[in-house]
């Protein structure tokens, strides 16, 4: 029997003041799928879900992995417009350990720079944090991606280490993988290190 199944409600809805998260279905494969199809947006993943077969192939497998327990993805909807714009996920997923990982975050090319990603992760983590009572967030990316690495240190990840040759990528060559994390007793810093973030973001429009 796999506990995890309990721990995380279905449907979870998280809103936030431009996005709302909420639980990925079926229905929302094709349009999720038109909002992939920019290349852009796989540069630096190991998968490129911008081919069809292969998004398919992983967001049908997100579903079942959401009834075993073992993950729980979403997709954002702008909440001006009600379109969706991109999608994330919790996996990773240990109730007994009291910890799970946030990843497969994209967002349209429209959204970069705004205050969506940043709204995101405090949707997530609050939930986690503050819901969940989670002891640990994990956080991974691509060694070489020093954008998305100054990103999660930002809102105060804090580095690990590096795992290498992590992930067999979709051209058959390996990455490494810087992994971060938040911890429970840092939550509330990087708490206000996101939402410190987001106002910046705010004041720049």
């Amino acid at each position: 029997m796999n506990n995890n199944k309990q721990w995380i409600p279905y449907p979870l809805i998280l809103k936030g003041e431009t996005v709302t998260l909420i639980p990925l279905e079926q229905e929302h494969l094709e349009e999720l799928y038109s909002a992939s199809a920019d290349k852009e947006l796989w540069k630096l993943v190991p998968s490129d879900c911008s081919e069809r077969a292969i998004f398919f192939s992983n967001y049908s497998y997100a579903l079942e992995a959401r009834v075993n327990g073992t993950q729980y993805p979403f997709v954002i909807l702008d909440n001006r417009t009600n379109k969706i714009i991109g999608s994330t996920r919790f996996f990773e997923i240990y109730q007994a350990d009291k910890k799970l990982e946030i990843g497969w975050t994209w967002i349209t090319q429209e959204y970069w720079g705004t205050t969506v990603n940043l709204e995101c992760k405090l949707l997530l983590m609050s939930y986690c944090f503050e819901v969940l009572k989670t002891n640990r967030v994990q956080l991974k990316t691509k060694d070489t991606n020093i954008r998305s690495r100054k990103a999660i240190e930002k809102i105060g990840g804090v580095f690990e280490g590096i795992l290498r040759k992590d992930k067999i990528q979709q051209d058959g060559t390996t990455r490494n993988a810087a992994y971060y994390s938040i911890l429970n007793t840092e939550w509330e810093d990087a708490k206000q290190k996101i939402e410190l973030l987001i106002e910046e973001k705010k004041e720049l429009k």
